[in-house]
């Protein structure tokens, strides 16, 4: 039987400006299995990004819930959602976010590291994640001495090392030049099918967005499923 990942449902979130509210999210509700590849594309300002925090409990909705695992995020204390999220959610971003002082491996290592695991085996787990990225030859290098396509290939081995149920990307090739995001589409591609991680992906790129099994448009804080990408 198929599992969901995760679940929203009637999902809202709304922010005050003064004496009005702005409603950002209305009325959200889809599911992730395990496995798939969701892509949410939408307009900047359409509500995307806040989607996304939602999503990974790193803020909590106005309205409805977030089910990770079937885990209500809403119900949580901080402390349970952060220790949720280490377990089971990766976040890639648009800008790396590495740490500049540590080396690919450190950065790689370090979520594993705060999630219990002994700095030894995620040293090891780290290395084995770099290697399957293309970076073997990489591992002791910063950041200021990689490219920025490696930087990206360095976060995506990063979202991985806890053996997430699902990696949040939001933007994960907008930087990067056509030849380079191609590689790192079809690394997330790899990733996803041979780990069976389940990836949303929220891209402004048409070619991203075709590679998901489902595509998702966000506009005006509603979400609406588009025709099954090919």
């Amino acid at each position: 039987m198929s599992e969901i990942v995760l679940a929203t449902h009637d999902l809202g979130q709304q922010f005050s400006e003064g004496p009005q509210a702005i409603t950002v999210l209305k009325d959200v509700s889809f599911q992730v299995m395990r496995g798939e590849r969701v892509a949410i594309v939408g307009r900047s300002g359409s509500g995307k990004t806040t989607l996304l925090h939602l999503l990974g409990g790193l803020e909590l909705p106005s309205s409805g819930r977030v089910e990770l695992m079937g885990n209500d995020l809403a119900s949580m204390s901080e402390a349970e959602r952060s220790k949720l999220r280490n377990q089971h959610i990766g976040f890639v971003y648009q800008l790396h976010h590495l740490l500049p002082e540590f080396t690919a491996l450190e950065n790689v290592s370090l979520p594993a590291v705060i999630g219990g695991m002994s700095p030894k085996l995620a040293r090891k787990k780290a290395h084995e994640l770099l290697t399957r990225v293309g970076l073997s030859e990489r591992v002791e290098h910063k950041p200021s001495e990689l490219s920025g396509g490696e930087r990206q290939r360095v976060a995506l081995a990063r979202a991985l090392v806890c053996d997430p149920a699902l990696v949040l990307a939001d933007e994960p090739t907008g930087n990067l030049d056509r030849d380079t995001a191609e590689s790192i589409h079809q690394l997330i591609v790899e990733l996803n099918e041979t780990l069976g991680i389940s990836f949303i992906i929220v891209t402004h790129e048409e070619r991203l967005a075709s590679l998901a099994h489902r595509r998702l448009s966000m506009s005006s804080g509603s979400l609406v499923e588009l025709d099954q990408a090919q």
